[in-house]
Formats: structure tokens, sequence, C-alpha cells
């Protein structure tokens, strides 16, 4: 018996998710090679990133400080998926959410019981504004949000620094291309790991049940699966279009709040450190599954601490982008391998009678 591979329309998820897990150890292979011809002793390296993150609590909290936001923008992509819309801008979706929530801080009066709320709803509010232009767009002209959410990108990071550098520049001089500390913040629930951790977690769950198990989910995902039959079926696509990508905005908005309000503690320049670019990563890496998002990002902050000790060791920053590049290289190619089957092939049988 012959065997031919074909293509099939879909992968058991069993085998996607091996897929991912082995395009990972395939690339964290790759990197341990590449530093092995440069003269550096990989499985050192290793085993000093995993003792310095979970060997203390000094970096668990780093890790989870880093955990936390890419948990927030890793669902503002992810949830944007399940109606079929690639979010690219929560980047900038992140940066007007510090961007609203420091403004409450700065000129809004009263005790912090109250502002912090007033605050999350102010980023909220700011990250899904940031995303309004493209969705309208999108709903109802077709336009791609993969270039409207991008540039929208840049708009709000020159935003942040002109405020940060300009009109709300901290007046007492003490720090420079920032505004002053606000004086309200997230609350702390573990060291200096506040809030938005607990905050983004609940979010994921609460996110996963509502798509399995409420019509509403179940019409975004027919909605993202094929637009076609689902507004054949009487399904209201574009307004879960619109309302889908406003929560995308909103989350990533939520994200950039706590960061402002619960890490750094004022508004600056690159406060968003391209949470919202490793968000795609996280999302695309977990099939837009809000659980696996959990995953996904705890792997990714794992990542970006060990980063900052390979630095300690004399490596640049730019090995860690090498290595989440690959992650994303071979998770692409493993999600197309994925797909093929090797089919038993039988010979022509000729029909009796015939020459």
């Amino acid at each position: 018996m012959s065997y031919r591979l074909q293509r099939m329309p879909v992968a058991a998820p069993s085998v996607l998710f091996c897929a991912r897990v082995l395009s990972v150890i395939l690339a964290l292979l790759t990197a341990a090679v590449v530093l092995a011809l440069s003269g550096k002793d990989p499985v050192a390296l290793g085993g000093k990133v995993l003792s310095s993150t979970f060997g203390s609590s000094f970096g668990l909290e780093d890790l989870s400080l880093l955990f936390s936001p890419l948990l927030y923008c890793g669902l503002a992509v992810a949830v944007g998926l399940r109606i079929g819309a690639w979010n690219i801008g929560a980047e900038g979706q992140f940066n007007l959410g510090a961007f609203a929530a420091t403004g409450v801080a700065l000129f809004v009066p009263g005790p912090a019981w109250l502002l912090v709320p007033l605050m999350a709803l102010a980023g909220m509010a700011g990250g899904a504004l940031w995303i309004l232009i493209p969705t309208l767009a999108k709903a109802y002209a077709d336009v791609s949000e993969l270039i409207t959410t991008l540039l929208m990108n840049f708009v709000a990071l020159l935003l942040v620094y002109w405020v940060a550098t300009g009109p709300w520049l901290d007046p007492s001089g003490m720090a420079l291309a920032t505004t002053a500390r606000l004086s309200v913040s997230v609350p702390y629930v573990w060291g200096i790991v506040h809030w938005g951790l607990p905050v983004a977690l609940m979010l994921a769950i609460g996110l996963a049940v509502m798509f399995a198990y409420t019509r509403w989910g179940y019409e975004v995902r027919i909605g993202g699966a094929n637009p076609g039959a689902a507004a054949y079926a009487g399904m209201p696509v574009q307004r879960h279009v619109i309302i889908v990508m406003l929560m995308s905005g909103a989350i990533a908005g939520l994200g950039g709040m706590m960061e402002v309000a619960g890490t750094v503690g004022r508004l600056q320049g690159g406060i968003s450190n391209n949470y919202g670019y490793l968000g795609i990563m996280v999302a695309v890496l977990a099939r837009a599954a809000p659980l696996g998002v959990i995953a996904t990002a705890f792997f990714m902050a794992v990542i970006l601490n060990g980063g900052i000790v390979l630095q300690s060791q004399g490596l640049t920053t730019h090995t860690v982008l090498a290595v989440t590049g690959l992650i994303l290289f071979y998770a692409a190619i493993a999600d197309e391998v994925a797909r093929y089957r090797l089919i038993p092939t039988t010979g022509k049988v000729t029909p009796k009678g015939a020459r």
C-alpha cells in the first residue's frame, strides 16, 4: 500500500497543540546552537535564567509584572481574532489607556477608592476610542484593520511622548521626560505585584466562558469563521464586529491603565515597552483562546525576564528579539505542517473484461 500527503481543511486541536510545543522547543534549540557557536554555554545560561526567575521572590515579582501587560495585550488581540479582525494596534491602545488614566489621576481630585475605578474606566474608554475609527472603517467600508490599527500606534506613541515632555512634564524637575508621580495607585496583592494581574486572569477566564457558553460568543465565533454564512443565518455580523473590536481596544487600554497606575507610577514615553506587539505573538501562539493566552503570556514573560538576565551576562536585547521571532517563525511552519496527513492510496482497479 502506498501513501500520499494530503492537506486537510482543519487540523485536530491535539495535533496543533503538539505542533506549537514542538515549534517552541525547536526555537529554543536553534537559539542554543547559535549561542554555542558564538562561544557561550547555553546550558549554563539557561540555568541562570531559570534560577534568577524562579529561585527568588524578587524574580517571581519581576516575572509577574511582565506577565500582566502581556496578558492584557494578548487578550486584546485574541478577542479581535475571534471575529476575524487583526488588531495590530494594541500598542497604541495600551498607550492611550495609560494616557487617559494619567489625566484622571493628575487633574481629577478625589479619594483613591474613587479615582482608581475612574482611571480604569478612563483607560478602557481611551483604548476603545483609539480603535473606533478602524472599527467603523472595517464595519461600514470594509477597510483593512491591519493598516489602520497599525498606523494609529505611531500617533499614540507621539502623543504620549509629547504630553510627558511638554504639557504634563513633572513640574518639580525631579524627573525628565515624565509626568509627576501619580497620587493614587493600584493596590498591591503581593510584594510589588498589584491587582492588575489577578484582574487580567479573571478577565481571561470570563472571556473563555463567554465565548464558549453564550449565544453571543457562538455568533461571534461563527461570524469570524464564515461571515457570509453567519449573515445568511440572520446573525448581526456587522454589530458583532463593532462590539468585539471596541472590546479589544478597551482591554488593551485597561492594560495601559494598570501599567501606569500599578507598575510605573507615572506616564512616560515608551511605557508600553512593545507589549502591544508582543501581544500579537501571544494571541497567535494561543490560537486566540483566552485560556491559552494565559499560558503563552506566561511563557513570553519568562523569555522577557530571561532577556534581562542574559543582558547581565553580556548579551544584547537582540537575542530576546531573535528568540521570539524564531518562535513565531516555527509556529507558522508548524501550523501549516499540522494540516497534512498521510493518506493511503490504492491502485486503480481495472473493470472485469476491459482491455
